[in-house]
């Protein structure tokens, strides 16, 4: 992790040595909140939006009257008259065909959205910290394998490049020319209606350019594909996240790297450049959690680790028709009745008992019936 790191090297145009250090700015140590960058980045992306709706006179163009009740229709609006299929045809409802939509959109909706200052402050604070992490970087998707660095800083004599090919050949020499690529091998054509009103093609983000004063430098990377440049006094949360996904892939210049600290402060010293800014706190001083709990101090003070199966405080409530031993402490006697049962059933099987046959009527009853049934029939 860069936050372990006291200073970090500043590179030539070259890229191959390192000409000078600069101390890790403290903002670059902030609580990354991903939370808190997303919600931002949402509201704030709302800003940019124009305006839409549908005309005010949309599916009320026509001449439509209801017919009232007593004709056995709805009482909806009909077209007035006649030798037309048009004629008799609801209309102006949002059931209608032909007619209004339900509620038609009006262009004094509220578009923009207001969000607080700080919050504004503490998502660029964490957007910033999180460019210098690798991990954070590469999972965002950006290709950093192969450069020295991150935060990739770079001398201020690139500031005064003003040519693109010169721009080009300085992001090889730092091996971070294989994000561009990235970027225009994923020129896409846009899916919908959206190719049609001016982003026909849609792209990755590759690297965010920090300078401190433009000698040149925009006009070099304004025409890099998905390369954008940027004043360290003019950081936008929707280029450090863009999507609101932490780690885009930044560098930068050495004195907009050193300016850092004037513009956000340190935990010791408040922001100069800002008026009563200091840095967001972080939850926890130490993360190592797993450090903490085996130390010493709190080892001392826990309780010892139980077992690991825990004896119920209460009887658990057993069904005596399902659990045997349960009915035996109920029924003493049913274990009796259960080995009968289960002995039964094995003569059974084996064929030494056969099974009950019907009794046959006797002689004597079938007599009983023969003058019940003689009697019956005289009468």
């Amino acid at each position: 992790m860069s936050a372990a790191r006291p200073v970090i090297n500043v590179y030539t145009s070259t890229g191959k040595d390192a000409s000078a250090t600069v101390p890790l700015p403290a903002v670059l140590t902030a609580p990354i909140r991903p939370d808190i960058v997303n919600f931002v980045h949402t509201n704030m992306a709302k800003n940019k939006r124009q305006p839409y709706a549908v005309s005010v006179k949309a599916g009320h163009q026509t001449s439509a009257e209801s017919w009232g009740t007593g004709r056995a229709v709805a009482r909806i609006p009909r077209v007035n008259g006649s030798g037309t299929h048009r004629a008799g045809q609801a209309a102006f409802g949002n059931m209608c065909r032909g007619g209004r939509m339900f509620a038609p959109t009006k262009t004094w909706r509220k578009w923009h959205i207001k969000t607080n200052l700080n919050q504004k402050r503490f998502a660029t604070a964490s957007a910033l910290a999180a460019s210098a992490l690798p991990s954070l970087v590469m999972a965002r998707g950006h290709r950093v394998e192969k450069i020295e660095e991150v935060p990739l800083v770079l001398a201020d004599s690139v500031e005064t490049i003003s040519k693109t090919k010169d721009a080009v050949a300085l992001l090889k020499a730092v091996n971070a020319y294989a994000d561009v690529v990235k970027v225009s091998n994923s020129r896409k054509l846009r899916a919908g209606v959206g190719k049609l009103r001016n982003r026909r093609h849609r792209q990755r983000r590759g690297p965010l350019v920090i300078f401190n004063e433009d000698n040149g430098i925009v006009k070099a990377f304004r025409n890099l594909p998905g390369v954008e440049v940027v004043d360290v006094r003019r950081l936008n949360l929707l280029q450090l996240a863009p999507g609101g996904h932490l780690g885009r892939f930044v560098i930068w210049t050495k004195s907009a790297f050193a300016l850092l600290d004037s513009l956000y402060g340190t935990y010791e010293t408040p922001a100069t450049l800002k008026k009563d800014y200091v840095l967001p706190a972080h939850i926890m001083t130490n993360p190592d959690v797993t450090r903490l709990i085996n130390s010493d101090e709190i080892q001392s003070v826990v309780r010892p680790a139980g077992n690991k199966h825990e004896k119920r405080p209460f009887t658990q409530k057993k069904n005596p028709l399902r659990n045997q031993g349960v009915m035996n402490r109920l029924n003493p006697y049913a274990q009796v009745l259960r080995r009968a049962e289960i002995v039964a059933g094995l003569k059974a099987k084996s064929g030494k008992v056969s099974k009950a046959q019907p009794a046959k009527k006797t002689q004597r009853a079938k007599t009983t019936a023969t003058k019940f049934l003689e009697t019956l029939h005289s009468a």
